[in-house]
């Protein structure tokens, strides 16, 4: 049973993919509310552990429980929004037209296009087509699709890859801004300094969970102030003797 803060439960998780076990045996928890930053290197397991929170990816072993059902259940639909790591967006329509398509999916208002459109700041790019947005607004197009819903836990995947520095800082406040109005965000990043942003870390590596613990709490465990210095002591900790 799920407790009432919980977001998210997982129990003992096993994935395979391609033949090998691709995530080993996770446990862990998730509370409502706030930013939770899944980090770790490329191929580590972050995009598998995300596809098993949305139902999306099949399991060998473990449970998976997000906002107390099963994930991937029907009654899970507009309450969970996922953001791959390529944005999916249509682009022979408008920003509008493509966040539109998303809210008929959900039985939502024009007003309620509008809103998410302003949320993720593209109220003045509305009516341009996709193929006409540079890279970080078709992330933003992505996310308002998502966030149309109105979802109560948002799944982010790497959504600052690529992007310059002014627009992931940019991408960073809409984060803080939705996590302010009670939404849960999952996160995930290879990027260690955006873990600063994060109310607590999921530390990932080679499928297997380090630690999940606060950035303050990661920086006491190991004596290291830098967070990327933290992470590589803290898998030097977990190593074998």
């Amino acid at each position: 049973m799920t407790a009432p803060d919980s977001a998210i439960e997982i129990a003992h998780l096993r994935v395979q993919r391609g033949g090998r076990e691709v995530l080993h045996d996770l446990s862990l928890t998730v509370l409502r509310g706030g930013i939770t930053g899944l980090l770790g290197p490329s191929g580590c397991g972050k995009t598998t552990l995300m596809r098993s929170i949305v139902g999306t990816q099949l399991v060998q072993a473990g449970s998976v429980r997000v906002l107390g059902e099963a994930a991937g259940g029907p009654g899970l639909r507009a309450r969970v929004g996922y953001v791959t790591q390529a944005p999916s967006i249509y682009d022979d329509l408008s920003v509008t037209e493509n966040v539109s398509y998303f809210a008929a999916l959900y039985g939502r208002s024009r007003g309620d296009v509008a809103a998410a459109v302003d949320a993720v700041g593209l109220g003045d790019h509305a009516r341009q087509r996709g193929n006409e947005l540079s890279g970080g607004q078709r992330t933003r197009v992505s996310l308002a699709c998502a966030l149309v819903a109105d979802p109560e836990l948002l799944v982010l995947d790497e959504p600052t890859v690529g992007l310059d520095p002014v627009l992931r800082v940019e991408l960073w406040k809409q984060f803080h801004t939705l996590a302010a109005q009670g939404r849960t965000l999952l996160i995930s990043s290879h990027v260690m300094d955006e873990a600063e942003h994060c109310d607590q870390l999921l530390l990932l590596r080679d499928g297997h969970l380090l630690a999940q613990l606060s950035p303050d709490e990661l920086r006491h465990r190991t004596g290291e102030t830098v967070l990327e210095k933290a992470f590589l002591a803290l898998i030097r900790m977990e190593q074998p003797q």
